[in-house]
């Protein structure tokens, strides 16, 4: 019966700033169903015609046309851009993904998450790491952590060194490490160098939560070889995560008589008389995702069903403010 056809509703969606990232952006709201790509709009108009072209959308010109086409766009414009971007979306009624880190300072970071609840509009961040089918694969693992060690390490690339590599490389880990540890920053030490550009190009930062938690972060763009791994150590676990790969690992002690799982393996046991526990190893599964895709469907979802954001406009803030003030702490003890 044709009347039982509902037809699916769609998104209106653009993208503002179409370099490397912004590109990508348009590839991905091309492949998701429940999403209608409208168009692009770039300062650069070659290059917003280029990308338009390719994926056989509109290339406005200017902000304000665009605006009124869509009803969500991302923002993945350079940083400093963020701010006056997002808020005139947000003036304008239109909801809004945007690039990490959320805008170039906190004072602007925070207006733009008021303005946003004050218009009921949806504000994400594009916190990518999030979605990585490694970590996805964690979830039901991580409960308490206690101690994370975090390290990311990047080749050196002129495309980002116009910030400090905390606010490019480590706020990834700063933002999975807040939504890991449910405490408040209790105090932050850190050190840093500016080694081939005007910024920090590497860094490393001690973070204590009032909890008694703590992690410690290094992140660098001038390694020679890439690396980007997590470890994560709690009561009973000790869990390792390589972003690069996606591949989890957990060791973990159990109760002698708890079931083992299917794809885990024994160790054998550990302690002495009733405190005796097995020691377990698992590779959790990862999921078959791609992250940037599944980060922009999520967003695209929460506009459409009005669900629940995932990394939302406060969560960026509370990473760009952790960044702050170890960008701060480094700035200090020079």
């Amino acid at each position: 019966n044709s009347n039982e056809i509902k037809i699916m509703e769609k998104l209106s969606v653009g993208v503002i700033g179409v370099g490397h990232l912004g590109k990508l952006h348009s590839k991905m709201f091309k492949e998701i169903s429940n999403c209608n790509f409208v168009g692009v709009f770039d300062s650069n108009q070659e290059q917003a015609k280029s990308v338009a072209d390719e994926f056989g959308v509109k290339s406005f010109d200017s902000i304000d046309e665009l605006l009124s086409n869509v009803k969500a766009v991302s923002v993945a414009a350079t940083t400093t851009a963020h701010y006056e971007v997002a808020k005139k979306c947000f003036e304008k009624n239109i909801h809004v993904f945007v690039e990490k880190p959320i805008t170039a300072s906190i004072e602007e970071g925070e207006e733009l998450v008021k303005l946003a609840k004050e218009k009921n509009l949806k504000f994400q961040v594009g916190h990518i790491e999030r979605f990585n089918p490694g970590l996805l694969s964690l979830e039901s693992f991580i409960s308490d952590p206690m101690f994370i060690q975090s390290d990311r390490l990047a080749q050196f690339n002129p495309r980002g060194t116009d910030v400090a590599v905390v606010l490019d490389l480590m706020i990834h880990d700063i933002d999975i490490i807040l939504s890991f540890i449910k405490s408040d920053v209790k105090q932050i030490d850190a050190n840093g160098v500016a080694v081939v550009s005007d910024h920090i190009d590497i860094a490393n930062a001690r973070i204590q939560f009032e909890n008694g938690a703590v992690a410690n972060v290094t992140a660098s763009r001038i390694s020679q070889k890439k690396m980007r791994k997590m470890r994560i150590f709690q009561k009973d676990h000790y869990i390792s995560l390589d972003f690069i790969t996606g591949v989890s690992e957990v060791y973990r002690l159990q109760a002698i008589d708890e079931a083992a799982l299917p794809n885990s393996i024994s160790f054998g046991e550990m302690g002495v008389g009733d405190r005796k526990k097995r020691l377990i190893y698992e590779q959790p599964e990862a999921k078959e995702v791609n992250a940037l895709n599944y980060e922009l469907q999520l967003f695209v979802d929460s506009v459409l069903y009005d669900k629940k954001i995932v990394v939302s406009g406060e969560d960026g803030l509370r990473a760009l403010k952790v960044a702050e003030i170890i960008i701060q702490k480094i700035e200090q003890s020079k």
